[in-house]
């Protein structure tokens, strides 16, 4: 075991909206993915809304993937893929909640499998894959999602069942909202919003704000912000010897997951350059 000092090191966000139909969701995600990149050409949306990205062309040469059914988790990880494979800075999937409860989606394929509770056993790896696929992107990912009513069944009084309504929830795997960056919850169709979950500190128990490129420009100034992957990926690819990659690996302990397999990597050039001198020394300095 060994104490480390905490670190922070840039990061690709993630954001999160929220809310139901006709709130702003796709039109906020623009917008933040603007201020984020400040080149539409650099966007990608991934619409499983009918083609509803395509009514905000007016806004600037972003680019679309259309997802229809099956909304299986596979063809979501494939579209991420599609995106990253262009170099997209910006990936908006509009929505995830097709993912779970689409055509397709995951409680339908539980269902076709039989709906007992051991089905998730199942299930859950998809579901899971398509998860890591947004939170292990190389580009900056937005997601929607669609809210409905919550309602619960409880007892007055006088013994008597009343419907609760507890409010609205999001219509993705509970849970979701906690792997994201950020989490903005639209709470009207004036396109209010309010942060349910905020990792940057920027935006929980503010006011209820609505979202324009300037949103995108204090996230992207945020995750900027401490140390660099590809200073990092500099240092080890000019390291020429193993104690110098210890170090650097000693040096950038929040960044360890990132940098392992280039640390690996680059020991084995060493190690065979090593080899190579050595064996050329055998050739220059034979044993009488």
């Amino acid at each position: 075991m060994k104490l480390q000092q905490a670190q922070r090191s840039q990061v690709k966000l993630r954001i999160g909206l929220s809310g139901p139909s006709g709130y702003g969701k796709t039109m906020s995600a623009l917008l933040l993915a603007f201020g984020i990149t400040q080149d539409w050409r650099k966007i990608a949306v991934i619409d499983t809304e009918n083609n509803s990205a395509s009514l905000y062309s007016h806004l600037g040469d972003f680019n679309v993937l259309s997802l229809d059914e099956p909304y299986s988790p596979q063809r979501y990880v494939e579209a991420i893929k599609t995106c990253e494979n262009a170099n997209m800075e910006v990936i908006i999937v509009d929505s995830i909640s097709h993912e779970w409860s689409g055509k397709g989606g995951c409680l339908e394929m539980h269902e076709k499998l039989g709906g007992r509770f051991q089905d998730w056993a199942k299930i859950t790896p998809y579901h899971n894959s398509f998860v890591d696929a947004l939170l292990q992107s190389k580009s900056h990912v937005i997601t929607s999602t669609r809210r409905k009513v919550d309602y619960s069944l409880d007892r007055d009084m006088s013994g008597k069942t009343k419907v609760m309504k507890l409010g609205t929830k999001e219509i993705t795997r509970e849970g979701f909202e906690y792997e994201l960056t950020v989490n903005f919850e639209l709470i009207n169709d004036n396109h209010l919003v309010k942060a349910s979950k905020d990792r940057t500190g920027l935006f929980m128990d503010k006011p209820e704000f609505i979202i324009n490129q300037a949103t995108g420009k204090k996230l992207k100034a945020w995750c900027t912000e401490g140390v660099s992957l590809e200073k990092v990926k500099k240092e080890i690819a000019s390291c020429h010897n193993l104690a110098g990659l210890k170090h650097i690996y000693d040096k950038y302990p929040s960044l360890h997951k990132e940098i392992y397999p280039l640390i690996i990597e680059r020991k084995k050039l060493i190690d065979n350059s090593n080899s190579q001198v050595i064996e050329e020394n055998k050739v220059e300095h034979p044993k009488n």
